[in-house]
């Protein structure tokens, strides 16, 4: 049984199986929410729109529970976020969202499309490489970023890193040595 099925049951709701349609519909409107600080990316694109399920409670009302994961903890787009899934849903006829984090598994830079991989180098902003694997316990390091990601506009590799944060913590800004233009780049995580 998976984690949505089990938090409805313990809310008193059961899984609603002739709730196909809805659930593809309710998919579809989640699926169009832009993440507030990238807005070129959807959450789908971005990876943290993890789930949309169609529950019905002991009453036979229905509640559309959307699963979306934060890139980081504490990121403040979260509760905007929640508000415009929230309203998106309601726009399409849905009354009765809730939104849940998932914290397990945490969010990956990997978990972001191919479209939208695409999306973010399309706005000049340079997609993430691989997340660095680790397991066990992450150590922290106070030292330099080592990440020299291509320039967005030319595609030279001569990048320097000019400053760790950028517009959002989600991104550093870095500077093309070729073409001479500042670009920001999105963090592996």
């Amino acid at each position: 049984m998976n984690a949505a099925r089990r938090a409805a049951e313990a809310a008193g709701r059961t899984h609603d199986p002739d709730a196909d349609d809805a659930r593809r519909r309710a998919a579809e409107a989640a699926g169009q929410v832009r993440d507030p600080e990238m807005p070129m990316l959807t959450l789908t694109d971005l990876g943290v729109l993890r789930g949309v399920e169609v529950e019905r409670d002991a009453n036979g009302a229905r509640t559309v529970v959307v699963s979306i994961t934060p890139t980081y903890t504490g990121c403040p787009a979260m509760g905007t976020m929640r508000d415009d899934l929230v309203h998106r849903l309601g726009d399409a006829g849905f009354d009765r969202v809730e939104v849940r984090v998932v914290l397990d598994p945490p969010w990956s830079s990997d978990w972001i499309s191919e479209r939208g991989r695409a999306a973010l180098r399309a706005a000049g902003l340079s997609a993430p490489g691989p997340a660095p694997r680790r397991t066990g316990p992450v150590a922290l390091t106070l030292g330099p970023a080592r990440t020299a990601p291509p320039c967005p506009r030319c595609g030279s590799a001569a990048t320097r890193l000019t400053s760790e944060f950028g517009a959002t913590a989600c991104k550093a800004l870095y500077r093309c040595t070729d073409c001479a233009e500042p670009f920001e780049h999105v963090k592996e995580i």
